[in-house]
């Protein structure tokens, strides 16, 4: 099983695996720069081979990137959309530049402007920044949202539209958050319910584009649209869930990353603790 953690980079982003290793962790995600920031620092040539390896180190186990806040494709604003487009095709330049395969990204907010519109508009910035990127092999996962406010990407035919329509589907895949999803108002808190959602999400996506799991509880409720992540076991979502989607056979090889809170400890012992709770699910 890859089942592992969201890392900080403080020091760089090579200090994010030496991070994952220290937990026990067999999956990593990283930011590649301050997410909350638009102005970016170039990677250095010294930490980009440090990170190879030590990830090879590691045992080359799956990585993933995600991608800034600030970025919204489906922006309703020229510049705001602009802008976005030229950070979106630099994010995925520095992911490419690092050997990582995945880029996670959320649908962006309409802002007022309505779904159907923002998702042809986002679909068409997607393809541009991924044209002017002129990377090759980084595939671009689209996250599940929670659906507050205007955000796009709460319902499973939205990621669909994406999937569908954007020039560069072969490329693409959907990460599949579990507190968004519950937020959203697909219920994952047992076996049943469970079955339900992802034959739902086979449907109208298709499991075989499922390449990445966001495993995090809820801290609200089911339909909530509040994105408040929980330690596993310890929300709305319990542990029944997060057992059916460990045991799923269709799952066993999709890499599990945890976004749980880290508290204030350096030792990332609460990543370690949920790393592990979710390891003795498994049957």
């Amino acid at each position: 099983m890859y089942i592992g953690a969201h890392m900080p980079i403080t020091g760089g982003v090579d200090k994010a695996v030496e991070r994952i290793i220290a937990v026990g962790g067999t999956a990593l995600q990283i930011f590649t720069r301050n997410q909350r920031q638009w102005k970016v620092k170039p990677l250095e040539e010294d930490v980009i081979e440090n990170f190879k390896r030590l990830r090879q180190d590691w045992g080359n186990y799956p990585v993933s990137v995600h991608d800034s806040y600030l970025i919204n494709l489906a922006s309703p604003k020229p510049e705001g959309a602009a802008k976005s487009v030229k950070a979106f095709a630099q994010e995925l330049r520095r992911t490419e530049s690092l050997g990582i395969e995945y880029i996670v990204t959320h649908p962006g907010s309409h802002l007022g402007s309505g779904k159907v519109e923002a998702l042809e508009r986002y679909v068409a910035n997607l393809d541009e920044a991924i044209a002017l990127s002129e990377t090759a092999e980084v595939r671009v996962l689209i996250e599940n949202t929670a659906g507050q406010g205007t955000n796009l990407g709460s319902r499973f035919g939205e990621l669909a539209t994406i999937l569908e329509n954007s020039g560069y589907t072969s490329r693409m895949g959907v990460c599949f958050d579990t507190c968004h999803a519950f937020a959203a108002g697909y219920d994952l808190r047992t076996a049943e319910s469970c079955e339900e959602v992802f034959n739902k999400f086979d449907k109208l996506i298709g499991l075989d584009f499922l390449r990445l799991f966001h495993l995090n509880d809820c801290k609200e409720g089911l339909g909530s649209h509040k994105d408040r992540h929980e330690h596993i076991g310890q929300g709305r979502i319990g542990i029944d869930g997060f057992k059916y989607i460990i045991n799923d056979s269709r799952f066993s090889t999709i890499p599990k990353v945890i976004e749980t809170p880290k508290g204030d400890d350096t030792d990332f012992k609460f990543d370690k603790k949920n790393i592990e709770l979710l390891r003795s699910l498994h049957e």
